[in-house]
């Protein structure tokens, strides 16, 4: 019997990825459903009826979505992070989670550069600024976006230093990065420290005033990641005592922070419309088309490798 394949986007791919993960589901017999930029959980929960396998970017998969999927085998996340799964859930129910690790990696790390150039040079508001080359930047956690970060960072002559226990010395020494210690060094040693962390249980709120108050004068704080790691308390009071520090973000605080810091600190702050560290059109096609890849190895060959949720 075929497959069914849901691609439920409610912030959709570009029309050319979105075409090109389509043919690769109907080149493997399959039938693909798309649902874009729909409103709500209704729409979500009526496409599921049917489906065995899904391709979702950031949409909500929780506990009443995944119960509302009878059929359901896998879920495959475009992208790396998959805080938006219940895996939980989705084992007790026998459903595969996967993600796409390292297809944005390259989309995420040229944001980080845009939003750095972009405050380093006063918002290019035509007075002086100042330059990024010989500052050092820290990547906190060093996976597929903080490797890319480092290698964009050689270009720009920036010393780049890096903490994550989970990965072996050799890997920092094949990528010419320094490995410090300890994340206390690694914000003290910082000019500006690029955050990589996934939002889990053991970094939720972990990234206060405690690490941010050892940035050195002028230290700049740059989040792609998830806002949930982000200690916002401590984040207004670090810009309380300290009016050198600055904070430049891909996802904005809850609304009542983002208000305060906009209102009190806009020159020191800048944060993106909508979280767009993954939208360029490569890494729209890149991920899209591993997830789709992923579910015919999946279903055809048994493959589990980026089974998130074992």
């Amino acid at each position: 019997m075929s497959k069914t394949v849901l691609l439920a986007t409610e912030k959709p791919f570009s029309a050319s990825a979105r075409n090109e993960v389509v043919a690769i589901i109907e080149q493997a017999g399959y039938k693909p459903v798309v649902l874009e930029s729909y409103k709500g959980k209704a729409p979500l929960i009526e496409a599921l009826a049917s489906a065995d396998a899904a391709i979702i970017r950031s949409d909500i998969f929780d506990a009443e979505v995944l119960g509302a999927a009878p059929n359901l085998k896998l879920v495959v996340r475009a992208g790396a992070g998959y805080d938006n799964i219940d895996v939980a859930t989705a084992k007790a129910k026998n459903i595969a989670v996967m993600n796409t690790p390292g297809q944005n990696a390259n989309a995420v790390a040229e944001l980080v550069f845009g939003m750095m150039i972009y405050q380093a040079r006063g918002k290019f508001n035509g007075k002086t600024g100042s330059e990024i080359r010989g500052k050092t930047i820290g990547l906190h956690a060093f996976g597929a976006v903080g490797r890319a970060v480092a290698a964009i960072a050689k270009g720009f002559a920036m010393p780049v230093v890096a903490f994550d226990p989970f990965v072996k010395p050799e890997a920092f020494q094949q990528a010419g990065v320094e490995a410090v210690s300890s994340v206390e060094e690694l914000y003290r040693r910082s000019n500006f420290v690029s955050l990589h962390v996934p939002a889990t249980a053991e970094t939720k709120n972990s990234i206060g005033k405690k690490l941010l108050s050892l940035l050195p004068q002028g230290g700049t704080l740059i989040n792609t990641a998830r806002k949930e790691v982000i200690n916002e308390a401590e984040l207004l009071e670090q810009f309380e005592a300290r009016k050198d520090f600055r904070y430049l973000s891909d996802i904005a605080p809850t609304d009542a922070t983002a208000a305060t810091i906009k209102e009190k600190y806009a020159d020191k702050v800048y944060f993106t419309p909508v979280k767009m560290g993954a939208q360029t059109e490569e890494a729209n096609v890149n991920a899209g088309l591993a997830a789709a890849r992923q579910i015919v190895g999946f279903f055809e060959r048994g493959e589990k490798q980026f089974v998130v949720n074992k």
